[in-house]
């Protein structure tokens, strides 16, 4: 049965089918007609065909992967609401301040976070974010008019707000801009494929999947010979300044997921894991003295292929939670 994570973040991905436009993926494979993001509104498409600013009304819990302009506007005392923002890998996101009618004073407020939060848990996680956990929040009550445009550090962002007086509300305006080396991403989509690429710099890079899945590694470059690790106790990548771990879970801070293998140099070939987790990632450490690079392909995992075996694949993980 699936987890209350999974069943979270997959309403999180409903509000997002609900309201995507025009976008392109993760060299999506074998979409199918029943795929919820290919059900988009033709009304939609057209306008945004034709250069119009999309404008639309927020939920209390709303999810955007569109660029235009949003407004919330309190029809009741509203104490617990978010807005999750998601772009594609290689996008950023700014969120602006247009109008802003809330009382500070009386206890509202309206709070920017630099990624995501989730019961408790953030990505990035606070190893692989470059902001400590206080500077990724942006508090307008604090701010006001000092900052009323926010950057988000990659794909993912949110908004975090109380409103106690009907009437009152927020209108902000979401662009997306483009980033050269996409770092920390979460998956739109249940399959596709990715390149990252760490070019010289001495930062931790994490690709979270929020689906069990079958994962494959075809390309890994770190400067080193050839090899491949299962994590263990005593084992895997301990001193090595570049590795790639895979990581599994039931929540959404990689620093909190179970390590389940290393691989700590390069490779060209196949390397093939099923993780039946609620939640994969494929994460990157880096030293800053190489150009590490490692190509991969995902797709959701069933129950028919937890039976069947691959001869490049390694062993297998959290199939009790599917």
């Amino acid at each position: 049965m699936p987890s209350a994570f999974q069943f979270q973040c997959h309403l999180v991905l409903i509000f997002l089918a609900a309201s995507k436009g025009e976008t392109r993926y993760l060299e999506v494979r074998d979409a199918g007609e029943d795929d919820p993001f290919l059900l988009l509104s033709e009304d939609l498409k057209r306008e945004l065909s034709a250069g119009q600013i999309y404008r639309r009304s927020l939920r209390c819990i709303d999810m955007l992967s569109i660029e235009g302009q949003f407004t919330f506007t309190a029809d009741q005392p509203q104490l617990h609401c978010a807005t999750f923002f998601i772009g594609e890998p290689e996008e950023l996101i700014t969120i602006d301040y247009d109008f802003v009618n809330i009382d500070c004073q009386g206890g509202d407020f309206l709070k920017v976070f630099d990624g995501w939060i989730l019961k408790g848990e953030k990505f990035p996680s606070s190893l692989d974010h470059p902001l400590t956990t206080s500077q990724r929040y942006v508090d307008f009550c604090e701010s006001g008019n000092i900052q009323r445009s926010i950057r988000s550090s990659q794909n993912v962002a949110m908004i975090f707000f109380r409103i106690q007086q009907p009437g009152n509300g927020f209108t902000v305006t979401v662009k997306k801009n483009s980033n050269l080396f996409p770092c920390n991403v979460i998956s739109q989509t249940p399959s596709g494929r990715f390149t990252m690429v760490i070019p010289h710099q001495h930062r931790n890079c994490s690709f979270s999947i929020i689906y069990p899945v079958v994962i494959k590694i075809s390309d890994l470059i770190l400067g080193h010979l050839n090899g491949l690790f299962l994590k263990e106790p005593s084992a895997g990548c301990a001193g090595v300044g570049d590795f790639v771990e895979l990581l599994g879970g039931a929540g959404l801070d990689p620093s909190k997921m179970f390590p389940l293998a290393d691989l700590c140099h390069s490779f060209h070939g196949s390397a093939q894991m099923k993780i039946g987790c609620d939640n994969t990632v494929l994460r990157m450490v880096s030293s800053g003295k190489h150009i590490n690079r490692v190509t991969f392909e995902y797709h959701q995992l069933d129950l028919q292929e937890t039976e069947t075996r691959k001869e490049n694949s390694i062993e297998e993980f959290c199939f009790p939670s599917i």
